[in-house]
C-alpha cells in the first residue's frame, strides 16, 4: 500500500498516529489524516499535534458533543465523503473509540481494505462501547495487527484463522511513542514546577461506566478524597467529567489540573508514586514508566498486567482502592519483563502495510 486514509478522534489515537506516521514519511507511503473532532479541545487534541510532529490533518470533521448513535452517523457520512473523493489503498483505524469504529464500517462499504492498530483486545464486557466498538472493528478488518499474546489468542479463539484477514502481531505502538519523546517530556514539560511537588499519585477519570454513574462516581470521589489525605492526589480532568462533577455538587478534595498534553502527562507519569486510572492506554503508560497501577473498572483489556501484578482491579469499590494503594505503597515489581515488544511495533507494521 502506497496511499492510506488514517482516522484519529482522540488522545490515544494521536499518540498511536505519531509513531506510525513517523515511519510512513520515512517510507514514503502517502498518509492522509481525518480528525472526526471527538476530542476537541485544545489541550486534547492541537497540543498533541504540535507537540509530537504529528502531519497536520488534511481533514477535520468536528465531530463532537452528541450521542454515540449520532456521533457515529455523522462521522461515518463525512468519512464516506473523504474516500470517495481520495480513493486510498487502505484505511487505518486505532483502537475502540466511535472514531473507529466509524471509520471501518465507511471503509468496509466501499470495499477499501481496513488495517486495525491494536486488534483482538477484549474486556469481555459488552456493557462497554469500547468493547462493541473494538469487537465490531475487528470482525470487517481485513489486516489485524495484535499489540499481544492474549490478543492473538483472543481473536484465534472467535475463529479469525479461518476468516479473510491477517493476523499480525507486532507489539505496542504506545510504547514506541513513550520511549521515543521522554527525552523530548524531560527537556520541555514544566508540569511537575506548575504543580509544585514531586511526591503524588497520579489519577484519570473519563469511563462512561464511572461518569456516568453518580454511584460509582461518589465512590470513586470518596476514595481518592482518602488517599489524597495522606499524599496528594492530581487529576487531570476531561471538561465533560468536570462539568458532571459539579452539576453533582461532588466536591474533591483531591486537585483537578486542566487536559494536558502528551509530555506533561509523560511527566507526570514518571514522576508519581502510584498511578489510578480507568483508561485502558493509562494502565499500559504506567507500566512503561515502572508504576503500579490501581484501575477503576472490574475488567480490562491488558490482563497481562494483572496476571504479573503490576495493576490491581478494584471497580469502584471504596475499600478495594484503599487496600490496593496500602499493597503498592511497598510493593517491589521487575518492570523488565517485556510484555509490549521492544519499542519497535510501529517499523514493524508500517513495514507491513507497506508490502499489503
Amino acid at each position: 500500500m502506497n496511499k492510506i486514509i488514517t482516522i484519529v478522534g482522540a488522545r490515544p489515537q494521536f499518540v498511536k498516529a505519531a509513531t506510525l506516521s513517523r515511519q510512513f514519511e520515512i517510507l514514503g507511503i502517502n498518509e492522509k489524516i481525518i480528525h472526526t473532532g471527538q476530542h476537541f479541545d485544545a489541550n486534547m487534541s492541537d497540543i498533541f499535534f504540535q507537540e509530537m510532529e504529528i502531519p497536520k490533518p488534511t481533514y477535520n470533521l468536528n465531530v463532537n458533543g452528541v450521542n454515540h448513535g449520532a456521533m457515529t452517523g455523522r462521522m461515518m457520512e463525512g468519512i464516506e465523503k473523504i474516500l470517495l473523493k481520495e480513493k486510498p489503498e487502505g484505511v487505518l483505524v486505532y483502537g475502540d473509540t466511535n472514531s473507529t469504529l466509524a471509520g471501518a464500517l465507511a471503509a468496509s462499504k466501499l470495499n477499501i481494505p481496513i488495517i486495525h492498530i491494536e486488534a483482538g483486545l477484549r474486556s469481555f464486557n459488552k456493557q462497554m462501547p469500547e468493547e462493541i466498538n473494538r469487537i465490531l472493528t475487528d470482525r470487517i478488518s481485513d489486516f489485524l495487527f495484535c499489540p499481544t499474546d492474549t490478543a492473538v489468542k483472543n481473536l484465534k479463539n472467535e475463529g479469525f484463522e479461518s476468516m479473510d484477514s491477517k493476523i499480525i502481531k507486532n507489539g505496542d505502538v504506545m510504547q514506541d511513542a513513550a520511549l521515543y519523546y521522554l527525552n523530548q517530556a524531560t527537556n520541555k514539560s514544566h508540569i511537575i514546577d506548575q504543580i509544585g511537588t514531586n511526591k503524588f499519585v497520579l489519577a484519570t477519570i473519563h469511563r462512561q461506566e464511572n461518569t456516568d454513574s453518580l454511584e460509582n462516581l461518589i465512590n470513586i470521589v470518596t476514595g481518592l478524597n482518602k488517599i489524597n489525605k495522606n499524599i496528594r492526589v492530581i487529576v487531570p480532568t476531561h471538561p465533560r467529567t468536570r462539568n458532571i462533577l459539579l452539576k453533582n455538587k461532588l466536591n474533591p478534595e483531591f486537585t483537578l489540573i486542566d487536559p494536558i498534553g502528551y509530555f506533561d502527562m509523560i511527566m507526570l507519569l514518571k514522576s508519581c508514586e502510584i498511578v489510578i486510572t480507568d483508561s485502558g492506554g493509562v494502565q499500559k503508560e504506567a507500566f512503561f514508566f515502572e508504576k503500579h497501577c490501581i484501575t477503576l473498572r472490574e475488567q480490562t483489556e491488558w490482563v497481562e498486567l494483572v496476571e504479573n501484578k503490576f495493576n490491581i482491579l478494584v471497580g469502584s469499590n471504596v475499600e478495594k482502592l484503599e487496600q490496593a494503594f496500602e499493597f503498592f505503597k511497598t510493593k517491589k515489581s521487575d518492570f523488565s519483563l517485556n510484555l509490549y515488544g521492544n519499542g519497535k511495533a510501529s517499523v514493524l507494521a508500517a513495514n507491513e502495510i507497506l508490502n499489503f
